[in-house]
């Protein structure tokens, strides 16, 4: 038996939906180059895609922006669910508790109606949490919206600039899938039980919710805020490095090159913030920072992932750093629900064996000694 911690480069599954190539920097949903789908289509388009394995006529595409705005609302229940948590709870553990909520009643085999309703839903439980910590009533949106200017109003509370739109709709388009990560594996697993939709989506927030998985981008915010001008960049990253402390935003489980989602994220920020202070600090820290991890790790090439420009999109964006992983997440379902879909097309139970080195137990009685042992 062939023991692999962390299972790099175990194959589990076989799937249609995406294809991330780390040698060469690639990602592909579906036979096409994430970056383009990005900047040529709608999250709506790009739903569609995952999900039905081809771009949707126009025909199609208003019915999948028809059913989204339609399932926003959240049933009464669920909104008392939420107002009841203490107010300390936080929005993953939110997204996670309304999601269980809204999981009553579903059942296997997962149906699309129930994919496109609770992907709906995401955007709206985080509207309601921010504004239920600041006191407020959750803000009443207008109808007809797109599901990227639909979350930045009910943040905001007006429409965003199409600019502001076009840069959320390519960031959640880049990163609502990704292959076998740590939130599908588990989203996978949970589903190849043959449980509902609610549960298996629940176990992928939970991985989600981790540090090493969705919260990398509100880190970067803050190694940035903390560095605060370009002068101090190559002091403060040094100080980082001789202490062999990781640098946010930097190096990638699969990607031995600059990844594709970076590359399309930092191009949408220069030509939607390009003005912004905050974004021309990441640019300079950015290039610091590449410098320094080639001497110090010349054996090891680290390169700008997603985190680091997602950071810088949000922040162009002004959605609160606490909400970061939370819109992640608003994303990355789409994905999930995907491999929800093909795991119960195709399932078998996945059940991976461990090996066991703790003591074995003595011989309960003399005759069970070997004669070596006499």
């Amino acid at each position: 038996m062939v023991i692999v911690n962390g299972l790099d480069d175990v194959v589990a599954v076989q799937s249609e939906i995406s294809l991330v190539d780390g040698e060469r920097g690639q990602l592909v949903y579906r036979g096409l180059r994430a970056e383009d789908v990005a900047s040529r289509y709608t999250f709506e388009e790009a739903a569609y895609l995952i999900w039905r394995g081809h771009l949707p006529a126009s025909r199609e595409h208003a019915e999948m922006r028809a059913a989204l705005a339609d399932n926003r609302a959240l049933p009464r229940h669920v909104e008392a669910i939420i107002n009841a948590l203490p107010e300390e709870t936080g929005v993953m553990d939110t997204l996670r508790t309304a999601v269980s909520a809204l999981g009553a009643g579903m059942t296997f085999p997962t149906s699309m109606s129930d994919v496109v309703s609770i992907t709906a839903k995401i955007p709206t439980v985080i509207a309601h949490w921010l504004a239920r910590k600041r006191g407020i009533k959750p803000i009443p949106t207008p109808s007809g919206l797109g599901h990227a200017e639909y979350y930045l109003y009910a943040l905001h509370g007006e429409l965003p600039s199409q600019a502001h739109a076009d840069a959320l709709n390519a960031y959640w388009i880049l990163s609502m899938e990704h292959g076998m990560n740590a939130s599908t594996f588990a989203a996978r697993v949970t589903a190849s039980t043959q449980t509902d939709l609610a549960s298996a989506l629940c176990a992928a927030i939970g991985a989600m919710k981790g540090s090493l998985h969705g919260g990398a981008p509100s880190e970067v915010f803050e190694m940035l805020d903390e560095i605060r001008s370009a002068d101090r960049a190559e002091s403060w990253l040094r100080d980082k490095l001789d202490r062999q402390e990781r640098l946010m935003g930097f190096g990638h489980r699969i990607y031995r090159t600059y990844d594709p989602r970076a590359a399309a994220l930092r191009a949408v920020v220069r030509k939607h913030a390009a003005e912004d202070p905050w974004f021309s600090l990441a640019e300079r820290v950015e290039a610091t920072a590449l410098t320094l991890l080639k001497e110090y790790k010349p054996q090891r090439p680290l390169y700008t992932n997603i985190e680091y420009y997602a950071a810088a999109v949000m922040r162009a964006l002004q959605i609160p750093k606490e909400l970061y992983t939370a819109t992640f997440t608003a994303s990355r379902i789409v994905g999930w629900c995907a491999h929800i879909l093909e795991q119960e097309a195709h399932n078998r139970l996945i059940r991976p064996q461990s090996t066991y080195d703790g003591p074995l137990p003595e011989p309960l009685f003399p005759s069970e000694a070997t004669v070596a042992d006499a």
